[in-house]
């Protein structure tokens, strides 16, 4: 099968200048044994720990240290795969962009389901961050494939950043007991929930994820429409 061009990686996160240096350096100082495969695995069972960290949170919220290693272990290799193959000139366009992009939607649900599970937040609601997620993620593949772009951050975050507010977030949960103990009783579409701090984050994290959704897809479809013109209609 011919492999096909790789994507422009568009990628304008806050920490992207620091995070490229220190990726390049780690990729440089793996043993040659280690191979983006097995990083991409490592990045699975990081997803794996950090939804476990959350469950068990139900317990004793010390167990968010866990997932907050999770976190760690999950940048760890989802991050450095692809820039161990591109420090070795080892990529596999085809095939990477393949396990990759699957194994991350793997992750995602994996870590958001995790979420759900914890005492900080209704699984509802974090069910409707990952749908917004998971649409966001589509229209980047979308775009992948018709544009030749592959933008890696809106409004300059990105998934390095979002796991640094998760660590953040989890730390004030450990400490600051009131965090978890406000709840407001509310009746949403004949359901009742209590509603916590991080269901009103998980809430606007959601509308945040669905408005660059939607103007990402508003915006292109002027884009479309200009290289794609409609074709007149011959009745004869």
């Amino acid at each position: 099968m011919e492999e096909k061009k790789q994507a422009k990686r568009i990628q304008t996160s806050i920490l992207n200048s620091l995070e490229k240096k220190v990726l390049v350096y780690l990729a440089e100082r793996l043993p040659a044994r280690m191979t983006s495969d097995q990083l991409t695995f490592i990045g699975f069972v990081g997803a794996l720990v950090v939804a476990t960290g959350y469950a068990l949170s139900n317990l004793n919220l010390n167990w968010l240290w866990l997932a907050s290693f999770g976190f760690v272990v999950n940048w760890f290799g989802d991050s450095l795969d692809g820039s161990l193959a591109r420090v070795r000139g080892t990529q596999r366009k085809t095939y990477g962009f393949f396990i990759d992009h699957n194994v991350d939607v793997i992750n995602e649900c994996i870590m958001f389901t995790g979420v759900g599970l914890s005492p900080l937040v209704n699984m509802t609601f974090m069910a409707g961050v990952l749908v917004a997620y998971l649409a966001l993620s589509v229209y980047v593949y979308i775009d992948c494939y018709l544009k030749g772009e592959h933008r890696l951050t809106y409004g300059g975050l990105g998934p390095t950043e979002f796991r640094i507010l998760a660590i953040l977030v989890n730390t004030l949960f450990i400490y600051i007991p009131f965090l978890t103990r406000w709840k407001r009783h509310i009746v949403l579409f004949h359901n009742e929930f209590e509603f916590g701090i991080l269901d009103g984050i998980a809430v606007t994290v959601a509308f945040i994820l669905f408005f660059f959704y939607l103007v990402s897809f508003l915006k292109d479809i002027r884009y479309f429409k200009r290289i794609d013109p409609p074709k007149p209609f011959d009745k004869d």
